[in-house]
């Protein structure tokens, strides 16, 4: 999931370079979107594998 974020945060930034203002703002809600969903599962399977381990 953090590589389907790491891509369209270049394609929000070529697309920002060429002019393409619509397509970058899309691919940047994306970014925000996909960014926040690792951060939560990466904290969910933090909290359960520290309850795993005890």
């Amino acid at each position: 999931m953090l590589y389907f974020a790491v891509v369209f945060f270049i394609v929000a930034v070529v697309a920002g370079l060429l002019g393409f203002t619509g397509v970058a703002a899309g691919a940047v809600e994306i970014i925000r979107i996909l960014f926040v969903v690792f951060v939560i599962l990466f904290f969910v399977s933090l909290i359960k594998g520290l309850k795993h381990r005890r």
